[in-house]
């Protein structure tokens, strides 16, 4: 029988492609609500040295970070850096015939 997420659970495992200190040291998925997300787990002691789990989690249909915004052009150009933004072309509401 397959794993099926069940709802207000999940799980997270050991990061074994951790790279450097800000990726985190778990990660996995949950479902909340129906909605499937990632989960990022971070180790993390307080100032009297107790040990503790920072949690971030992700909806799984969000676009990447590194993905162009959608600027509603409809092409996938990401505008240059310190460019204004495109202005879309005025509409011509009067048909000639």
């Amino acid at each position: 029988m397959a794993y099926e997420q069940r709802d207000l659970s999940g799980s997270i495992f050991v990061n074994d492609r951790k790279e450097k200190d800000s990726h985190p040291d778990f990660n996995g998925q949950c479902m909340i609500d129906g909605k499937a997300f990632w989960v990022s787990g971070w180790k993390k002691k307080t100032g009297a040295g107790k040990t503790w789990l920072s949690l971030s989690f992700k909806p799984k249909d969000a676009a990447p970070k590194d993905a162009p915004a959608d600027d509603g052009f409809g092409d996938d150009t990401p505008q240059s850096q310190g460019s204004a933004p495109r202005k879309a072309a005025p509409i011509d509401d009067e048909i000639p015939f």
